[in-house]
């Protein structure tokens, strides 16, 4: 016969059971906290649509996010829209098309400029010079300074035509043009302003920009009023400038200090 005693210790659990009810107890807490149930806080929390307990667990919280919250991280641009028409093969007999050949159409056909150039004085319009011009030479044999030469082939389009280098030799602009008069073609014509470019002053590799005497442009300049000094350093006045050359020819610079640019449009006269 147990007596009173004994059946209370009996009715306690023993310390292992106590910390594993604890342990179960904690768990709940936990989970209830973390899911709540619907019956008891379905008016006051409701789970998003779309998310599960799994999600949760696994981290993947960005399904609650509406799309239209945020706006997209990367923006694509639309693929192009592809003709997927059928392209029907030409009619052939014996690998020879048989198919109507489609008129050229030589208004829209694009022609390719050709290289600016300094041109002997009295060119007209490079268009109408390039048709006209024979490539006859009579105007390189009848320059007395021979500064005008065929163009080489490295010009293309342009190449056997008369050009000036000023390189080489700078055009002396001569009073009576016998270039313009040895042109039998009439491509080099007296009407038109004997204008082949401007020159321009490089101020950083003229020597008279850097405290040097130095007046040799202005000194061998043939046309009067192309090349005004200042304080002894030179200026090109583009309003008179011919183009020349003379100018660049006789620069002492070590690095050339006048730049010249040909004349990209001239006038053009009426046959």
């Amino acid at each position: 016969m147990t007596t009173h005693s004994e059946s209370e210790s009996n009715d306690k659990p023993n310390l292992a059971t106590r910390i594993w009810q604890s342990c179960i107890r904690f768990v709940r807490r936990g989970l209830s906290f973390c899911f709540p149930q619907e019956k008891q806080h379905s008016s006051k929390r409701k789970r998003p649509p779309g998310l599960s307990r799994r999600d949760l667990f696994q981290g993947r919280l960005w399904k609650s996010v509406r799309p239209t919250q945020f706006a997209p991280l990367v923006t694509r641009y639309p693929k192009p829209v592809v003709d997927e028409t059928p392209i029907s093969k030409p009619r052939s007999v014996n690998g020879i098309n048989i198919d109507p050949v489609p008129a050229t159409n030589l208004g829209i056909t694009s022609r390719s400029k050709p290289v600016p150039v300094f041109r002997p004085p009295g060119a007209i319009d490079e268009a109408q010079f390039l048709v006209g011009c024979t490539r006859c030479g009579d105007c390189i044999a009848a320059c007395p300074y021979d500064a005008i030469r065929t163009a080489s082939d490295r010009y293309g389009s342009v190449a056997g035509s008369p050009v000036i280098e000023a390189d080489t030799q700078a055009c002396m602009m001569c009073e009576d043009f016998p270039c313009i008069t040895s042109c039998k073609p009439g491509v080099l014509v007296e009407s038109i302003p004997k204008v082949m470019g401007t020159a321009r002053v490089t101020e950083h590799l003229c020597l008279a920009h850097h405290h040097t005497t130095c007046t040799v442009c202005s000194e061998r300049c043939p046309v009067e009023g192309a090349l005004t000094v200042t304080d002894g350093k030179p200026t090109v006045v583009e309003d008179a400038c011919t183009g020349c050359g003379v100018c660049r020819y006789v620069c002492p610079a070590p690095e050339n200090a006048i730049l010249l640019m040909p004349a990209l449009a001239r006038p053009g006269i009426q046959r």
